[in-house]
């Protein structure tokens, strides 16, 4: 059966399915920080500030197609930006597997981060026209859920047992598999929202649009860092290769969870509790001594964000109905995310993880009072009904 609402997207299993797909690959760089990092650093003989540079640059790709395709989301071809975008990303990653030299790396990097941006892009423009954005939003989340489960348990030990391309490949076979379900792409229908597709965004949403920024810069500060405090407090690969996959196995919970909760909770207080709770956990990974400590925080950190984001994912939607504002999700993930792991490397290398936690506690304090102003804007009884 179809569930169309007027200028949303025609709702079935298959679309729904190709949309979860398409979110699961596009953010899979998300999930992958830590081993990414990692295998730059121990299988390519990167520094910190290398392998942060490198990562950053597919990050820093993505922001860009994501800033430039989500004021135009209205009027791109879809299916062709989605289908192209990840085939090029996959060529990319592809010719990444075969090559050690830092700087064409960082190249094909920015390369496979523009063309990715662009179809999580418009996949996320066309989750945000869908009958329920919350819901939809929430099963992409568990997808990209389920998704990291199987990453984590197979791409850390094939890693270890073929070398650092090996994470290039599967990422280049990801990109490809995707490439090929977006040519079944989901429509949209235009009718009934051109009015809104070029108002301004109100202040509420850019409050909360800064504040999901904010959330996703601490998030890979201390994420893509997970791998090498672990080692460098001396837990040993192989916790910490298993630490990850418990990671994987709770980051199941958090989106199916806010999906259910749709309606029960208030988006603006959920994120009021989330951006401090998550400056507080990332004080413990990195600054805790002895592995249970270090295990915990690290095993509960990412899903905070993810539970926090499906929220305002769908508060955000209906701040904007245009699906303007949610075609930019890339560039407030990963305008953060691309910040932070160069930023994280350079910290620590020049402060240790000490000041990797200070700097964790002041993003915080600036996402937390982001998300005081959308409460002070919007109201946050009014941002629940919104």
């Amino acid at each position: 059966m179809q569930n169309l609402v007027q200028g949303g997207v025609p709702e079935t299993w298959r679309g729904r399915g190709i949309l979860m797909l398409c979110h699961f690959v596009g953010m899979v760089d998300l999930v992958a920080l830590p081993v990414w990092v990692g295998a730059l650093v121990q299988h390519y003989g990167f520094g910190l500030e290398q392998a942060g540079i490198t990562v950053t640059a597919f990050l820093a790709g993505a922001v860009v197609a994501s800033l430039v395709a989500a004021p135009r989301f209205g009027r791109l071809p879809r299916t062709a930006c989605v289908v192209g975008g990840y085939g090029i990303a996959a060529l990319a990653f592809l010719c990444a597997g075969f090559t050690t030299q830092f700087g064409i790396l960082v190249l094909l990097h920015a390369v496979a981060g523009l063309a990715a941006g662009t179809a999580l892009s418009v996949t996320h423009g066309t989750i945000g026209r869908s009958a329920n954005p919350h819901r939809m939003f929430a099963l992409a989340g568990t997808a990209l859920g389920v998704g990291a489960v199987v990453f984590y348990g197979a791409v850390p030990p094939a890693i270890a047992a073929h070398g650092g391309a090996m994470l290039f490949k599967v990422l280049a076979g990801l990109m490809a598999v995707a490439a090929v379900a977006a040519l079944a792409f989901p429509d949209i229908a235009t009718a009934g929202r051109e009015q809104v597709s070029h108002g301004r965004l109100s202040r509420a949403a850019w409050c909360a649009i800064f504040g999901v920024t904010a959330m996703a810069l601490n998030q890979a500060l201390v994420f893509s860092m997970l791998d090498r405090i672990g080692i460098m407090r001396g837990f040993g690969q192989d916790a910490v290769n298993q630490l990850l996959l418990v990671v994987g196995l709770v980051n199941l919970l958090p989106a199916a969870v806010a999906g259910f909760l749709d309606k029960r909770l208030n988006p603006v207080r959920v994120a009021l509790v989330a951006a401090p709770l998550q400056a507080a956990l990332a004080v413990m990974v990195c600054l805790s001594t002895g592995y249970p400590q270090y295990a915990v925080a690290g095993c509960v950190y990412p899903a905070v964000l993810i539970f926090m984001h499906t929220f305002l994912f769908g508060l955000i939607a209906r701040l904007d109905p245009s699906g303007r504002a949610l075609a930019a999700t890339p560039a407030m993930m990963m305008t953060g995310s691309a910040i932070g792991p160069a930023l994280a490397g350079t910290v620590v290398m020049h402060a240790g993880f000490g000041g990797l936690a200070a700097l964790a506690i002041a993003v915080g304090a600036c996402a937390t009072l982001c998300f005081a102003l959308v409460a002070r804007k919007a109201g946050a009884p009014a941002a629940a009904a919104v």
